[in-house]
């Protein structure tokens, strides 16, 4: 889960940091309190991940336990590949 830990924090960087690393930017911070993400990069971030990762997030997922910082992603997709295998 370590290379897609670093492909969402990729995404995250190069499409709400404009390419700028944030080296303040835990795995554990909210993107929403942090001011990274707001609702229409919440709508851009699930068009990635079901893209990248071929998988349907329902809108009954679309809340900040599955997707406001890096590690409840992770955890999220790690849920959705498991039920897609």
């Amino acid at each position: 889960m370590q290379n897609i830990e670093q492909e969402l924090r990729q995404f995250v960087v190069d499409n709400f940091l404009f390419g700028q690393p944030n080296g303040h930017l835990s795995s554990s911070d909210s993107f929403l309190d942090k001011g990274i993400i707001d609702s229409t990069g919440v709508l851009e971030l699930v068009v990635f991940l079901e893209e990248t990762y071929r998988i349907k997030i329902q809108d009954r997922e679309l809340v900040p336990d599955n997707l406001d910082s890096i590690n409840n992603l992770v955890r999220f997709l790690e849920r959705k590949l498991q039920h897609t295998s």
